[in-house]
């Protein structure tokens, strides 16, 4: 099962066109800079713009296919839809909100209840507030619960956090997450936030210009050189590692993955557990030998797989670590004094870790 969509759509200064096979589980982030064509490509999947041209098929259901004249309309299309905005019926009450969208489904086409929406997104507490009396937050979840509720085949999130401070985003975060491990719905995420990329996406499209400059797995699209990702400040890696032991005593965790181990911030996780890390290209540094007495707690030893120019007076280096993949960024200087070299084997020494969950 997967998500087809060859797609077309022009309006004065832009054009969209896109060829795209994603999978029909998990989250697909849709990344890129403002203006690329992130909410177009959305609205056209969900059938808002009727002038889009092409092929979309939602696992067995061809919802556009214009070789037949075959266009079905947004209100017939199983989806849910959560804007920026939360767009709640400012009327009713939560929990009316929520029935409204589940009114549109048939009791036998219903494959989430309204129980589970309600659980998913921890909003049992707000049912009769009205949307007036709701943090941006909580806003939020409801109109992600709402969603939720009409049983969709996909779920489309076209930049949820964007209009949330920090704080709010950090509490909203934790129940993507949880959609994501919990529900069989695919999710197209709409963002410009490489944090929330690397939390949540399991597949990534990376859209310039209105073209796709790259789609697959999220951990590789990260970390290829060829591609802005890489690159930047921001720039990072994602591994995902086993929890294998906790010291108590010093607050630390262990977490193993094919490249070593890893010791980490004690996390209330089981022994055996998934844990997903992001480790920031600007917090890994290069040696020739092993360190000691250091502070450094994490060293693990790698291949130099390739450099490339980064910001003037930078390179970023990719580094083969047991099959995974990181990026360290350094000055051009140390990249010189190093003798750095595709095949080069030394060791990165990494200064912080954050926990994705």
């Amino acid at each position: 099962m997967s998500i087809r969509a060859r797609l077309q759509h022009s309006y004065p200064g832009f054009a969209l066109k896109v060829d795209l096979e994603l999978p029909a589980r998990g989250v697909t982030a849709i990344f890129g800079p403002s203006g690329c064509g992130k909410t177009t490509l959305l609205r056209c999947i969900a059938g808002l713009e009727r002038r889009a041209n092409g092929y979309l098929c939602v696992g067995d259901e061809v919802w556009q296919d214009d070789t037949k004249r075959s266009f079905v309309p947004v209100h017939q299309r199983s989806l849910g839809y959560v804007f920026q905005d939360a767009s709640l019926f400012a009327h009713l009450s939560v929990s009316q909100n929520l029935n409204y969208g589940m009114q549109r489904v048939p009791v036998a086409l219903r494959r989430v209840s309204l129980e589970q929406s309600v659980d998913l997104l921890g909003i049992a507490h707000l049912l009769q507030r009205r949307p007036d009396a709701l943090s941006g937050g909580e806003r939020q979840r409801v109109a992600i619960a709402r969603a939720l509720a009409s049983s969709p085949r996909i779920l489309l999130l076209d930049e949820p956090l964007a209009a949330l401070d920090a704080a709010r985003k950090a509490e909203v975060l934790p129940y993507l997450e949880k959609l994501h491990n919990e529900l069989d719905i695919p999710v197209l995420y709409v963002s410009h936030a490489i944090d929330e990329v690397a939390r949540l996406a399991d597949h990534l499209v990376l859209l310039e210009s209105g073209k796709v400059a790259a789609s697959g797995r999220a951990e590789e699209l990260l970390t290829r050189l060829d591609l802005s990702l890489a690159h930047g400040d921001t720039a990072g890696a994602v591994l995902t590692l086993t929890v294998s032991r906790h010291d108590e005593q010093d607050h630390l965790s262990t977490a193993i993955f094919s490249g070593g181990l890893l010791s980490l911030p004690i996390q209330n996780m089981n022994i055996g557990e998934s844990l997903r890390i992001r480790i920031q290209a600007r917090d890994v540094s290069l040696t020739l030998q092993k360190q000691s007495g250091t502070s450094i707690l994490n060293i693990l030893s790698a291949t130099v797989s390739a450099i490339a120019p980064d910001s003037p007076g930078q390179v970023m280096v990719s580094l083969d670590v047991g099959g995974c993949t990181l990026l360290a960024r350094i000055t051009e200087r140390s990249a010189r004094t190093l003798a750095l070299a595709p095949g080069l084997s030394l060791y990165a020494q990494i200064k912080g870790v954050a926990i994705l969950g």
